[in-house]
């Protein structure tokens, strides 16, 4: 969530913010009316159990006079005491009325800045989904009509390869499933052990975190807002499964204040990943670009707010880092603020070039998320200041079956083979190539 501060001070700001998004900004007048109230409300409920308190000191200490009175003022004592209690009943409903007005508009004020997302960066793009800016392009994309044969794609290369099965994935699980098999599993392994290492060499803490997550962890990061639809949700046992890990890495530390001089954080999960991809229909619907169940490795950063955009370029560095080890094309984007989600302030992807399609498509991307995952989950810092919220980000290193997709098609050779990157070769023997099946 937003701060409430920057709501009621620079209201134009968050409704310009939400005008970039594509989304309704009477959502803030909403908002500072309800949060109005919520204040009346908060002084109208305080003031009034002050009085009751004062009224029960009050009576307090007039029952300790009426103990010691005499004889003689012990009845206009007494009757000071009945006349004293005969208004905490009245002063009682008073009380309970203004706190049962305060929770209702605790609650309608918590309901709308739940909706709001976070304030956008103002240097990202203006536009939709196609009005990013191209950040970079890096790598020479290999021209396959000069070096003599057409092109195949993922599928083509990793049937001849042994490495992909999508048929017996459909069987089995339905469409968009698939199993990786001989060499496509090996190459799983090799690009998620690459990018451990690559992380934990950065000094990342390695993290195997639970793939399920209880609804205060998906609603802390922001994915049962407008993400909801791609959401797989356990309804028997309230839970969810988590579309990527930054959603338990950022409620790792919920409910936690952590000192400023132990910031930044940084931890790299290895995960399943489970999205609906609801709205997708007919969208890469052959091979396993777009799938309902992959993994990945992801990097997560806290740290302190004033850090944060230094540090989304660190992150954005180590992808690159990562792709460039693949010798892989790709460019890097600037992200519209049409499409970025209710969380991130700021977003860069990685695009890899895929040969058999002719374009760059999405292999990665890092998000600053600012204090707004921070407030949601309770996170905080303490420095000589005090304790304040802090920062979040995030940022891919490899989602294999887009990585191995992009690694077959860049990397395919003129009999169906497929020439092993130096990066990789360690974590495969030592083989230079992929071979197919005799």
């Amino acid at each position: 969530m937003i701060d409430l501060k920057i709501l009621r001070e620079d209201p134009e700001r968050v409704r310009e913010s939400q005008r970039r998004r594509g989304e309704d900004p009477g959502i803030v007048d909403e908002l500072l009316d309800a949060d109005e109230m919520r204040r009346t409300a908060e002084a109208s409920f305080g003031a009034l159990r002050s009085e009751q308190n004062a009224l029960s000191k009050h009576i307090g200490h007039l029952q300790g006079r009426l103990k010691k009175a005499s004889d003689e003022d012990r009845p206009a004592i007494q009757a000071e005491v009945e006349q004293a209690l005969a208004g905490t009943s009245d002063l009682a409903e008073r009380v309970k009325s203004a706190d049962a007005r305060r929770s209702a508009a605790e609650a309608e004020a918590a309901e709308l800045l739940a909706k709001l997302s976070n304030v956008i960066d103002t240097d990202a793009p203006v536009g939709g989904e196609d009005d990013f800016v191209v950040v970079e392009e890096v790598g020479t994309r290999r021209d396959f009509a000069a070096e003599g044969f057409a092109v195949r794609d993922h599928v083509e290369l990793g049937e001849l390869l042994g490495a992909l099965d999508i048929e017996r994935g459909a069987k089995v699980s339905g469409s968009r499933f698939y199993y990786l098999t001989g060499v496509g599993a090996l190459l799983e392994l090799a690009l998620v052990n690459h990018a451990i290492a690559l992380a934990t060499g950065n000094g990342f803490t390695p993290v195997i975190p639970p793939a399920l997550v209880k609804p205060a962890a998906m609603e802390g990061t922001g994915f049962l807002g407008q993400a909801a639809e791609n959401v797989y949700r356990l309804e028997a046992d309230d839970m969810y499964l988590v579309g990527t890990a930054e959603v338990p890495l950022a409620a790792y530390h919920s409910d936690e204040i952590l000192d400023a001089g132990s910031l930044p954080r940084r931890y790299v999960g290895y995960s399943p990943c489970f999205r609906r991809e609801a709205g997708s229909h007919g969208k890469d619907t052959r091979g396993i670009f777009r799938v309902h169940w992959f993994d990945k490795v992801e990097m997560f950063s806290y740290c302190a707010p004033e850090d944060a955009e230094q540090e989304h370029r660190r992150l954005l560095a180590w992808e690159r880092q990562f792709f460039d080890s693949l010798e892989i094309p790709y460019r890097v984007i600037d992200v519209a603020s049409g499409d970025l989600g209710a969380s991130a302030a700021r977003k860069f992807d990685i695009e890899a070039w895929i040969p058999s399609q002719e374009r760059y498509r999405e292999v990665t991307s890092t998000s600053n998320c600012t204090e707004f995952q921070a407030r949601r989950l309770r996170i905080r810092l303490r420095d000589d200041d005090g304790v304040r919220p802090l920062a979040t980000l995030n940022g891919t290193l490899v989602a294999v079956t887009r990585a191995i997709v992009a690694l077959l098609e860049n990397h395919q050779q003129a009999d169906g083979s497929v020439r092993v990157p130096a990066a990789l070769r360690p974590y495969l023997g030592g083989r230079e190539l992929l071979t197919p099946l005799a």
